[in-house]
This record gives structure tokens, sequence and C-alpha cells, in this order.
């Protein structure tokens, strides 16, 4: 439990809201921040939640600013480029997963009353992990409904035995990953999906075009160097990537998103670039210093496709 420090149940100095646009910003814990919230004022939920907990906790936040790396894996530069930090998943222990089931079973428990029925909960994952966050999200409550798959290139896996690497040259260790899952859950209808639909506006997905439904897989580039310049968070996803996300979980374009663990910014920003409300929860200063910084360059840019 020592590892989990700074993650959850401690107190922190909150700094005043940030809002701009449709959106708002508030500096706090989730946990917390859900227990106060009334029944019935979420609308839809995407977020990219600490993953372990462990990377994101106070000691591996200050070795990774001191690029001391830690539990996260700092990859050398290349050809001038540099490449953001990995957290390595494969050193968690058996009590950080015991911890990190227990953490997202409580955080399914308190959003559930804030949902309204049939609200979308899109939460980004890790194929190591996934079934973990998953299962305790649906034990407190949440309908599985499928998993979204972000097709990208990124830097984990692929890699020979560490120490090893000339003797068995063609061997690698774990695949090298080429997507990304994001969990699919949705809080319980209220009668039948068009019932839903027309007392709460919630219930499915909105369709990108009338010959065209949203599909669960998505090609995605890596973020662009432009937006990590704006927003230098370490699991930073591409505003062409989350536009179309959260566009797509309001199904009549209508109510409130809600990012808990919204680091940087960039869902709140998507959410503002689509015309949606919004209100994302960030706990740790340095992050939310930051989101405050960088949400109205990364809504005002123009993406492909816009």
């Amino acid at each position: 439990m020592r590892r989990q420090s700074g993650i959850v149940g401690d107190a922190i100095a909150r700094s005043p809201p940030f809002v701009v646009g449709r959106l708002s910003l508030i500096h706090d814990d989730c946990l917390r921040w859900l227990e106060a919230q009334p029944n019935h004022s979420v609308h839809a939920v995407v977020t990219d939640p600490p993953y372990g907990l462990v990377e994101y906790s106070a000691i591996e936040q200050e070795k990774l600013r001191r690029g001391k790396g830690g539990v996260w894996r700092i990859p050398p530069s290349f050809d001038g480029a540099k490449r953001a930090p990995i957290p390595r998943f494969t050193v968690l222990t058996a009590t950080d997963l015991d911890v990190l089931e227990q953490f997202f079973a409580t955080w399914a428990q308190r959003l559930l009353p804030a949902l309204v029925p049939g609200a979308n909960v899109v939460v980004a994952s890790n194929p190591l992990l996934s079934h973990i966050v998953a299962g305790a999200r649906s034990r407190a409550g949440l309908e599985r409904r499928g998993e979204l798959v972000r097709l990208v290139m990124t830097m984990r896996g692929g890699d020979r035995p560490k120490h090893a690497h000339v003797e068995f040259a063609d061997v690698s260790v774990m695949p090298r990953s080429m997507w990304e899952p994001w969990l699919l859950f949705r809080k319980p209808l209220d009668g039948r999906v068009q019932d839903n639909l027309r007392k709460w506006g919630t219930g499915g997905f909105r369709r990108i075009s009338a010959s065209r439904p949203f599909g669960d897989v998505i090609a995605s580039l890596p973020t662009r160097p432009s937006e990590r310049r704006h927003a230098p968070h370490p699991s930073l996803k591409p505003q062409a990537f989350l536009r179309r996300l959260v566009r797509a979980v309001l199904p009549l374009g209508c109510g409130v998103v809600l990012d808990p663990f919204a680091g940087s910014g960039s869902t709140l920003a998507a959410a503002e670039a689509v015309g949606y409300d919004s209100v994302g929860i960030e706990r740790d200063q340095a992050y939310f210093i930051m989101a405050t910084r960088a949400i109205p360059s990364l809504a005002a840019m123009r993406i492909n496709g816009d």
C-alpha cells in the first residue's frame, strides 16, 4: 500500500476551478468529488486513467520529473526526437494489482449515481491490465458493452531478452504493441433504448453520418509533436482520435461529458472543439496547471476532418 501514497485518500490543497468556454476543470480527487455530485448529472465519461495507479503515485511522478525513470521507461532520443516515457506494467506486484482492482471498483460505485441511465463510460486501458479494470467495473454495476480498438503503433513490446539480445537475436519477449484497448461500459437503461433516448438523451453512440455508424476500430497516429509542445503529458492522446470518440458518446449531441482523470485536459479540449459541455477532475497540481495552459491551444487546433 505504501507505493500508492498520493493516489487516493490523502488531502490536497486545491486550486480554484478553471472555467473557459463550455468546460470546467477542477483540482480535486475524483473519488471525493464524485461523492458530492447530484444524481443524474453526467451523460457520458471519456477518460484515460492511470492504468496501474503506481505510475501516477507521488513517488513515481517525482522520479519521472527528475528523469530517473522508476516504473517509467524513458526511451532514448532518436534523430533528435524525444519520445514520451512509457510505464512498465510488468513490474507491478500482486498487491499493486489488488489495489488497482479495489480502486476502480470504488470509482465505479461512486460514479454510478452521478450517471444518467444509458450513459456511456469509455475508459482507456492496457492489454496487460484491462481484464482487472473491466471486472471491477462490471461488478460495481456498469454494463460491459464491448471494447474500442485504437490502432496505433506504440513503443511497448518487441524487445529482445534483456542482457541476452545477441544470443537470442530472433526472439521478442512480448509482441510489439500495435493497438490500445478502450473499454466500453454503460449505465443500465431506463426501459428500452428509445425510451431512454427520449427521457435522458443517452443509450447509444452518435453516428458519423446517416450512412455510417460509429465503429469500434479507429486508426490513429501517435500524438503529434505540435500537441505535445502544448501538453507534455506522458499519456497524451491525439486530438484527432479524442474528438471522434468524444463526439460519439453523446448520441443526440447533448449532455455533459466527464473526464475524472483529466491529466493535461485533452479530453476537455476535444469536447470544446466539438461543442459539448464538459467537466474534468485532476488531482495532480502540476498537471492541473499544465491543463489550464494547454486546453485553449489544443481546442483551437485544426485537425484533418474537422
